[in-house]
């Protein structure tokens, strides 16, 4: 463990033993009283301690109705709001006291708003006269805001001025919204706004005030004032020094990504510092994106965490080996890391030692007897061998009950590390949030090197778990109702949102439940104009999304590169092409209706689409081999396990046992490409207020800026179902099939014609309209044959013959 004291230099002597003993004793001259209360008189403190004493002495004597000689002629100019200018010097007096006059330039915001306010009330206060007398002046000869409200009121000047200032206040309370606004007006108040003489205005005004009130000292001066807390070069000679963050970075000014807009840039970067050179300058403003991405403000923080629900994780891994040694495996608890949900203790196994019995004997091979006359006995070691790890993983029930935890995952062994994590629940679980988890230097790490960055969650030792979508590259998601899985999918589709532009990612979604995803309708992501609801669209959908992929393989071979990233690198484009990402909420309906078609397309789309730039993230509660097939889980080696109902359906997702023992409420296992263990981490949540605040701020956006839909794939993909139907080669199986039977269904269509719901139930309604079957009653019910034999009908009769009844022996 690391020591935290300070550490005395070797030969260093104490001052104290040099000259402070000898000071003792003696008398110190010191300043007489009379030059010290005049000192503290002199004081800046006191007198910004005087100045809100007399402020608050006037006010109250103000408040009582009685005269103030020249006060009076201030109350009769401003009436009530002499109070604001006198709240004003008594803050000045609080900061004269702090020594803390700065505050004024570090927070210029609110200086700059209090002016247009006290414009605007003065104006409102001026429409009233109050019967109120204040000092030696009565408010009903002038108003409630004296002579200057009165102005503002009355006369055409003060009026204008009035609304100026209401308007000011609106700029600078809500800049992006007034922005967003005007821009969005047609007419001649956005072409003013275009000419973007405000933006002049307020960046002349600003230069001005950092001339006159310089915000950063000189190159010198900034020199000299670092920080000279920092260690000699002689001392800790045999321990590193770990400089803060803000030290290191002091000398090098990160420059921005370039993904960000305008408005997430520093402030000033742009400036003439922090360009290399100057022709380059225009060509970065021309590329300049006119989307705006969303500030960290939309999301939640993390909530405080509360200490005193903090488990004693001392004890419990005494607990731990207490309870190995009484079932007699020797083993000891490493270290312990304590997760949001979890905490796992890294268990070392103990040695098994095997000894046998030996009789002590002298030289001459007598036994050594003791003081009772018997032989000595000694034990000598005969054999040591390791603890198995499966007397650790048997002893889980054990283990649970000593902790009293309602369940217990072993890891044997820890991935990287020779131990056993044993991950054991705490008794209260903290909430990892969306944000705390985009703002760790993992995820920015990420996020600068792909559009598709993803924050999973965090691990059991607390640290954030991210991933690369377009690496994986496609996901499949399962779990148990109420395990987390929609709150997963919502937080990948939010963060996706909050890096990516329209231009860079588009979302095609479908939803069967139809009020999983529908919170992100207005945002201008969707690459179709809806969110596909309705399964039978589905498998147009898909169709649509595999003639984009066909579609992209096209150009690359027209340009000879080989993915996405290559061509949008490739000299000759002009527009970027977006990567598209696939989600699917609930895949076991999709195959309940169309198992063939669907399970088709997905294989497909996971086989080839990587290169193109769409990825599939698929999700479903119940993870069957009918719904999970084979060749569908083949093609998603990316996998996420929530908490599962049994053991089964855990071997499903993961080919392993182990997510049948997660808590829920976004517990989960991981499962990346580049392991063969699951990860446990703990999902991120994001509430229903989150998503609203993000769609709204792009549905905002999305009323002034216009992106490409690509409906007319679902029309090309729609009219090629069509025309299958057409020459479907099952019509004429279904026409053989109801030759052979009295009374035919759609169901029975699916099972002897292993087809999708919407296929037979199309091929029924071809049957109805040719007359070879009737009409049928309610939906799914069986209908008659009407055209059973052709050989039975006259020659030219075109009513159909008499179908006999079968003979059924159950009537007998």
């Amino acid at each position: 463990m690391a020591k935290t004291g300070v550490r005395a230099r070797p030969g260093a002597k104490s001052s104290r033993s040099r000259s402070g003993w000898q000071a003792v004793g003696r008398k110190r001259q010191g300043p007489s009283q009379t030059s010290l209360a005049v000192a503290w008189l002199t004081r800046l403190e006191t007198a910004g301690l005087w100045l809100v004493v007399v402020t608050l002495g006037i006010c109250v004597w103000l408040a009582a109705g009685r005269s103030a000689g020249p006060i009076d002629g201030l109350v009769d100019t401003f009436g009530l709001l002499f109070f604001a200018l006198a709240a004003l010097l008594a803050l000045t007096g609080v900061l004269l006291w702090r020594r803390d006059l700065g505050m004024l330039l570090r927070y210029p915001r609110p200086a700059l708003i209090s002016i247009p306010t006290f414009f605007f009330v003065a104006g409102i206060l001026g429409l009233f006269k109050p019967d109120i007398d204040l000092g030696g002046s009565s408010l009903t000869e002038v108003t409630a805001g004296g002579d200057f409200g009165l102005f503002l009121t009355d006369s055409a000047l003060g009026v204008l001025l009035w609304v100026a200032s209401g308007s000011a206040i609106i700029i600078f309370v809500w800049p992006d919204g007034t922005r967003s606004a005007i821009e969005g007006t047609p007419g001649a108040m956005a072409t003013v706004w275009s000419w973007r003489i405000p933006h002049r205005i307020l960046s002349g005004f600003a230069m001005i005030v950092d001339f006159a009130f310089p915000t950063k000292p000189p190159p010198d001066e900034a020199l000299e004032s670092a920080p000279t807390w920092l260690p000699e070069e002689d001392e800790f000679e045999d321990e590193p020094v770990a400089l803060p963050v803000s030290v290191l970075t002091e000398t090098e000014p990160e420059i921005p990504d370039a993904r960000l807009s305008q408005a997430q840039l520093p402030v000033n970067w742009w400036a003439p510092e922090h360009v290399e050179d100057e022709a380059e300058a225009p060509v970065a403003a021309k590329a300049a994106s006119p989307w705006k991405l969303p500030p960290m403000d939309l999301l939640a923080g993390a909530p405080p965490a509360d200490e005193s629900a903090r488990p004693d994780n001392n004890l419990r891994a005494s607990l731990i080996v207490d309870t190995l040694s009484s079932f007699g495996v020797d083993a000891r608890v490493a270290q312990f890391h304590e997760g949001p949900v979890v905490t796992q203790f890294d268990v070392e196994p103990g040695w098994e030692v095997k000894y046998k019995q030996i009789a002590e004997r002298d030289r001459d091979g007598k036994p050594i007897l003791d003081k009772d006359g018997k032989p000595r006995i000694r034990q000598e070691e005969v054999s040591r061998t390791r603890v198995r790890v499966n007397q650790i993983t048997s002893l889980s029930n054990d283990l649970a009950l000593a902790l009293a935890a309602p369940s217990l995952r072993i890891e044997a062994p820890v991935p990287g590390r020779s131990v056993v994590g044993i991950e054991v629940p705490n008794s209260s679980a903290s909430v990892v949030t969306l944000r705390s988890v985009i703002e760790t230097p993992a995820f920015q790490r990420l996020a600068s090197r792909t559009k598709l960055a993803l924050p999973l969650g965090k691990s059991v030792s607390g640290e954030a778990v991210v991933a690369d979508l377009a690496k994986m590259p496609h996901l499949l998601i399962a779990g148990a109702t109420g395990s987390g899985k929609s709150v997963a999918i919502n937080s990948i589709i939010a963060s996706l949102l909050m890096q990516s532009e329209p231009e860079d990612v588009r979302f095609v979604m479908i939803d069967p439940k139809r009020v999983e995803l529908a919170a992100f309708s207005m945002i201008p992501h969707l690459a179709f104009s809806s969110i596909v609801v309705d399964v039978e669209k589905v498998v147009g959908t898909l169709g649509a999304v595999l003639h984009e992929m066909e579609a992209r393989y096209k150009r690359f071979a027209s340009l000879a590169v080989r993915n996405i990233d290559s061509y949008n690198k490739h000299p000759k484009i002009t527009q970027r092409m977006p990567y598209w990402v696939v989600i699917i909420d609930e895949l076991a309906d999709l195959m309940m209706a169309a198992p063939f078609e669907v399970e088709r397309q997905i294989c497909r789309l996971a086989q080839l689409a990587r290169a193109t730039g769409i990825h599939l993230i698929v999700a479903t509660q119940r993870p069957s081999v009918d719904v999970v097939t084979g060749l569908i889980k083949a093609n998603f080696p990316t996998r996420i396990a929530f908490a599962m109902t049994s053991q089964v359906d855990s071997r499903t997702i993961l080919d392993m046992a182990g997510a049948e023992r997660l808590l829920g409420r976004g517990d989960m296992l991981y499962m990346p490409t580049d392991s063969s263990k699951p990860k446990r981490v703990q999902g991120v949540y994001l509430s229903d207020q989150e998503i609203d605040r993000l769609v709204a701020f792009w549905a905002q956006q999305r009323t002034s800026h216009s992106t490409l839909i690509y409906d007319h794939l679902l029309d090309a993909a729609q009219a090629e179902i069509e025309e299958d139907e057409d020459a479907d080669p099952m019509y004429d199986k279904a026409k053989a099939l109801a030759e052979e039977h009295s009374r035919l269904s759609t169901s029975m269509l699916q099972r002897r014609l292993r087809i999708g719901y919407p296929r037979a139930a199309r091929i029924m309604d071809r049957l109805e309209e040719e007359g070879i079957v009737g009409g049928g009653g309610s939906r799914g019910s069986s209908r008659e044959v009407l055209d059973r034999d052709d050989d039975d009908d006259d020659a030219g009769d075109d009513s159909p013959g008499f179908v006999p009844p079968r003979h059924n022996p159950w009537q007998d």
